[in-house]
């Protein structure tokens, strides 16, 4: 054991003055995990997630006060394109700056991406026009990348818990802060007054606490250390934590590398890839729009057929969801995914998804405290069936190619989810506005229309997840 232990030391070339070989260096004397850097990935990932999903708790009020609306029923229309703009500036520049972190190294783009969410998160907080608030949030998500590499192949799983960790900890955090602390003069009367800093600008305070944080991890980026070659490396590098975000291993899945690289199928034409991303691109687009619709839908008036909650309300409904996606993510998917395998049980949490989402518009009926409960239940169990369609299509793409062509291959489909979660706010936005202004109509008026299109999407997805649409990996086409 300790022959093995020892043999990549002597195997491994390491060229002076190369900080990458320096880190590998390091972590290939290194026993033990390591605590430093896995705080890193944990803190870079978390301050990715917060900016995303803070404003969903307050955007339509912010919408609503920017007086963009020339009708209530035209809030949504304006909503949608504020939702869309981050994951639009994202689609345009992810593969830029992948390229920067290969060139000039993964800490410069990892402390630019961290000082623009504290630049441009922190302007969005302080839009006075409706335009700032689509420039910023384009320029917030255009801006915000990050690359490097922190472990040995031994620990790359736990890395990865810690990834989905980061981003489970972060939708819980980010509603949480966006709906207790967005119009802080009418939430906290005897702390902020009208008059007040945080008056005038009643959606600075949460997005301040996000940047706050975004501060303080950038600071502590200075003792980060560099992981980029400065020499001629094999394209057997490690994953980056862009890497790392854009799929989830299976714990129990071992990959053995082929020794023929001439035998690698180009990404595009290996079907079982392209299949599982498109299969993937379709359920996000359905969860980018279903986040954007649901608090549209719970702040509307009721008499638009929305259930006219509060900022906070909202906020706490999401923390709730937030809490349980990372109880579900932990303890509970991992053993559904052992008894029935990725595909089973996203064509089950697919078609358990169409009644729920048939049966939202329906709880407007309801009256509190009924109203509170259900609408916290209907939301843990939606999300947490979205989780397992969206961590079994992550599995399939991981296992549709040998492991030194993942990062092309997640970069690939990061590209695609992020076009298709820039499209999906803006015409959520656009339907719930249309929708809303057809109260009356025959053919399911109002927001049942919306639902209704929600499900026609997740209908379309659980059809695509069969065969001969989806070619699955070998292990799974067994069952």
């Amino acid at each position: 054991m300790a022959e093995e232990g020892t043999s990549p030391l002597l195997k491994k070339e390491y060229h002076p003055g190369c900080p990458g070989c320096a880190y590998d260096r390091k972590k290939d004397l290194r026993r033990g995990m390591p605590y430093k850097e896995f705080l890193y990935v944990w803190m870079i990932c978390l301050t990715a997630a917060l900016p995303i999903s803070s404003l969903f708790p307050f955007l339509y009020f912010m919408i609503r006060d920017l007086h963009v609306a020339k009708r209530t029923e035209d809030i949504g229309f304006y909503a949608g394109f504020v939702g869309a703009s981050f994951m639009f500036g994202r689609c345009l520049t992810s593969t830029v700056w992948g390229i920067a972190a290969d060139r000039i190294g993964r800490k410069p783009v990892v402390v630019f991406g961290i000082f623009s969410v504290v630049i441009f998160n922190t302007l969005f907080g302080l839009s006075v026009s409706y335009w700032m608030a689509i420039g910023t949030r384009f320029l917030l998500g255009a801006l915000n990348a990050y690359a490097i590499e922190v472990c040995r192949p031994e620990h790359e799983a736990l890395a990865l818990s810690l990834v989905s960790t980061a981003w489970g900890i972060g939708l819980i955090i980010g509603p949480a802060l966006g709906g207790y602390l967005a119009l802080p003069a009418e939430n906290f009367p005897n702390v902020f007054s009208p008059d007040s800093f945080f008056g005038r600008f009643p959606y600075f305070l949460p997005c301040l606490c996000t940047s706050v944080f975004a501060a303080a991890v950038l600071i502590s980026c200075i003792w980060m250390p560099e992981t980029l070659h400065k020499h001629k490396v094999s394209a057997n590098g490690n994953q980056s934590v862009e890497a790392l975000e854009t799929h989830l291993i299976d714990p129990k899945e071992k990959v053995e590398k082929s020794g023929n690289l001439d035998t690698k199928k180009s990404l595009f034409k290996n079907w079982p890839l392209m299949s599982s991303i498109i299969v993937y691109c379709v359920f996000s687009f359905h969860d980018m729009a279903y986040t954007e619709v649901f608090s549209l839908w719970a702040e509307s008036d009721k008499k638009y057929g929305g259930l006219s909650l509060s900022s906070e309300d909202v906020g706490q409904v999401l923390a709730v969801t937030g809490a349980s996606l990372l109880l579900y993510q932990l303890f509970i998917y991992p053993r559904i995914n052992k008894i029935l395998g990725p595909i089973k049980s996203s064509r089950i949490a697919a078609i358990l998804c169409i009644p729920i989402l048939f049966a939202y518009p329906y709880v407007t009926y309801l009256s509190e405290p009924g109203l509170s409960i259900i609408l916290n239940i209907a939301s843990v169990i939606k999300n947490n069936l979205a989780v397992t369609i969206i961590t079994g299509t992550f599995i399939l793409q991981n296992n549709a190619v040998p492991q030194d062509q993942r990062g092309a291959a997640n970069g690939l489909s990061m590209t695609g989810m992020s076009f298709f979660k820039a499209v999906a706010p803006a015409g959520a936005g656009i339907v719930f506005s249309w929708a809303q202004k057809r109260q009356h109509a025959f053919f399911f008026p109002g927001d049942q229309m919306v639902f209704f299109l929600l499900n026609m999407v997740e209908l379309l997805g659980l059809i695509l997840t069969f065969k001969p649409f989806l070619a699955v990996p070998e292990q799974y086409d067994r069952s």
